[in-house]
């Protein structure tokens, strides 16, 4: 049994999610009619020990002819090194427009494949086959593809919607229980940017699946990408409403920079909790939610086994964050942009964020 999300918008051509369990068998039939000529499949070194035989074997007993290409595990394969790599491969490989790619793996497989193809032969198709909680509910979805420079997280990328998506639940139980916490970060956000009575179901019967249970999974990765697709069908340039799926995502951009993007220290979730709760307390402060609100989304990010406060993180100096967040790709005018919510379930786009504020606001949560 498996759901289906149209993801549609005036600027794309439409295109499934389908979520379920046991997907990964159906992968060569849902594939097979997008596969005009070869298929490439990109993933990282884990990942093809894990899946790669499997979804080899798939796509040939349907008929498609595929090959692995894969990439060092990690957030330092999403760079002009790693693009580079995976595009001279595909060169290698003869690849041309008829053909197609398939990023198997989580949000950095899916991130350097997809903008890969994005630029080989100025634009072929590609499939994202998420892999982690976190991909599963946000990176596969909406065509964002980018890379990292060491200015900055996402700076060099551009818009390119896949064909398919195809999100296989099981694939989630072979997640260490860090990386399935930082993808429920992703999950507790779609909650509080517009669906309330959603993040009351993940604080409370929801929680299980922060640890694994499959039906809260399947639930939290369905209503998450209904969220996300809607958004992005309205506005997938982000010159809108999309920037609200960046809530916590300017402080947790920032916090992953100044930490050199280090998965041992921090996980891109676990920044994005972190910079949630942060935007919560900020928000508190300077009156544009209640103070009970963020004390409710600290202790929920909390219970859920990811950080919401600073000291958690490491230790910072409040003027490099700001620096780090002034060169965020949101902001605008070398002012601060931030995300931030009037209630949970509501949030809102603050373009004009005076720098001396956040710099004392990140000076009285413990930076230096």
């Amino acid at each position: 049994m498996s759901e289906i999300i149209r993801v549609s918008g005036g600027g794309f051509e439409p295109y499934d999610v389908v979520i379920g369990r046991g997907l990964i068998t159906q992968l060569g039939t849902r594939v097979a009619g997008l596969a005009q000529g070869r298929t490439v499949i990109v993933t990282d070194e884990t990942v093809a020990a894990l899946h790669g035989p499997a979804v080899l074997a798939g796509l040939e007993a349907a008929g498609v002819r595929a090959r692995l290409l894969t990439v060092p595990p990690g957030e330092a394969s999403k760079s002009f090194a790693g693009l580079e790599h995976v595009i001279d491969r595909l060169l290698a490989f003869g690849l041309d427009r008829r053909d197609l790619i398939v990023a198997l793996g989580g949000g950095v497989v899916g991130d350097l494949a997809g903008l890969a193809a994005a630029l080989y032969m100025r634009g072929i198709d590609f499939v994202q086959v998420p892999t982690t909680l976190l991909a599963q509910v946000d990176s596969s979805v909406g065509g964002k593809t980018a890379i990292d420079t060491p200015r900055g997280k996402n700076l060099v990328g551009a818009f390119h919607q896949p064909r398919l998506v195809v999100a296989d639940i099981d694939l989630l139980a072979t997640l260490p229980p860090r990386q399935l916490r930082s993808g429920w970060a992703e999950v507790l956000k779609h909650g509080l940017i517009c669906d309330a009575a959603f993040f009351d179901w993940l604080a409370v019967e929801g929680a299980v699946g922060a640890r694994g249970d499959p039906a809260a999974l399947t639930r939290a990765v369905v209503r998450s990408v209904e969220i996300k697709s809607a958004i992005v069908g309205e506005d997938e340039k982000e010159a809108g409403r999309r920037a609200l799926l960046n809530l916590g995502h300017t402080f947790g951009h920032a916090i992953e920079a100044e930490l050199g993007f280090d998965e041992d220290r921090i996980t891109h979730g676990e920044a994005v909790a972190l910079g949630c709760a942060l935007a919560f307390r900020f928000a508190a402060i300077n009156g544009h939610c209640r103070a009970d609100d963020a004390a409710r989304v600290e202790t929920v990010i909390l219970a859920a086994g990811l950080p919401a406060r600073l000291e958690a993180a490491g230790s910072f100096s409040a003027e490099a964050l700001v620096t780090r967040m002034a060169g965020d790709k949101k902001a605008e005018g070398g002012g601060l942009t931030l995300i931030l919510p009037r209630r949970i379930g509501e949030a809102f786009v603050d373009k004009a964020v005076d720098r001396a504020t956040v710099t004392a606001f990140l000076k009285a949560e413990g930076a230096s």
